[in-house]
């Protein structure tokens, strides 16, 4: 049972775990899931290696209140001391892993549930990236398939059916691995021959899923429509060799993101595109704080936003849960 599960390796996860241990959580009780390689992936992916991480970033004034801060720094200076902070503080982040269920139990403590294990944690917090759009195919969704063409493998539970997923990123093999995993008939359509944009990882097992005859990879395959067939998806290919299927469900994994499907799926309550948040980021799921962009509205803030935030959930944290010390 850990004390504290965060879910995202960014500076806000990050900051999460720092302030939890800083408050007197033994760094064993705290454990972050991250779905990328390594940390702040965003970060490194997207920041130019020139670019300045500034600290006020949108405006947001560069007012630290927690124990993590940084001025205005280079990228590489900002990993820096983001490794940093796990270091000193001993912190597990477990990578390449993702979570894709929660449950709270009757006495408020939660199974999380990922596509490599499940935990348990007395409480949880979400550190992810900003709400967004899922990227949408060129054809026409008929709207009576609203439930079953899909853009998560979250919002709805999938067992024991036939399912094509659409896409070929590390998205499209995760939800594969995770459909399969689940018992079911997992069809995977991608335009391309080759993965070019998956990690070796997330290719490797969909390969091997293939060889072990779980998975059905139609490669160079691009769809041309789809139709309803007596409220089932029924998939039309470009390509005379693929022809015509009947599925259960087609789940999309074109780009974009959508987690807030993921945080409606777990029960917090929405106010039209916004999560709810009590005072101190907790959500209307009680022990489930939110962090971060999360926090911050439609554009997301900064990296001192992220670290703020983590510090005035832990205050209500540490004063409410745990019984740990935290300034007030």
């Amino acid at each position: 049972m850990y004390d504290l599960l965060v879910i995202g390796a960014g500076p806000a996860g990050i900051s999460m775990a720092v302030e939890a241990h800083k408050a007197g959580i033994d760094s064993s009780k705290i454990l972050i899931i991250e779905k990328a390689e390594e940390h702040s992936f965003t970060i490194k992916k997207y920041y130019p290696d020139s670019k300045l991480v500034t600290a006020n970033y949108k405006g947001f004034e560069a007012k630290c209140t927690g124990v993590m801060c940084i001025p205005d720094l280079t990228k590489h200076e900002t990993i820096s001391y983001l490794d940093k902070a796990i270091n000193e503080n001993n912190l597990t982040v477990q990578y390449n892993e993702t979570v894709w269920k929660l449950h709270q139990n009757e006495d408020k403590s939660f199974i999380i549930y990922t596509d490599k294990n499940q935990y348990h944690a007395k409480i949880v917090t979400i550190a992810i990236g900003i709400l967004g759009k899922p990227n949408k195919p060129e054809y026409k969704i008929p709207h009576s398939l609203k439930d079953k063409a899909l853009f998560d493998v979250t919002s709805v539970e999938i067992k024991n059916s036939k399912v094509i997923v659409v896409g070929g990123g590390d998205s499209a093999s995760e939800y594969c691995q995770f459909l399969v995993q689940n018992g079911n008939d997992v069809t995977l359509s991608y335009r391309r021959a080759n993965f070019n944009r998956m990690n070796e990882i997330n290719q490797e097992s969909i390969l091997e899923l293939e060889r072990e005859g779980k998975l059905r990879i139609l490669r160079e395959s691009n769809i041309e429509s789809l139709s309803d067939n007596n409220g089932k998806p029924f998939v039309k290919f470009k390509e005379e060799k693929f022809g015509e299927e009947i599925f259960d469900y087609v789940v999309y994994a074109l780009g974009g993101t959508t987690p807030d499907n993921f945080l409606k799926m777990l029960g917090i309550e929405f106010d039209g595109e916004s999560p709810v948040l009590k005072e101190h980021y907790e959500t209307s799921v009680q022990g489930l704080f939110l962090t971060g962009d999360l926090t911050a509205g439609s554009k997301g803030g900064s990296i001192i936003w992220a670290f703020n935030s983590a510090n005035t959930a832990m205050k209500k944290i540490c004063k409410d849960y745990l019984n740990c010390k935290i300034d007030l």
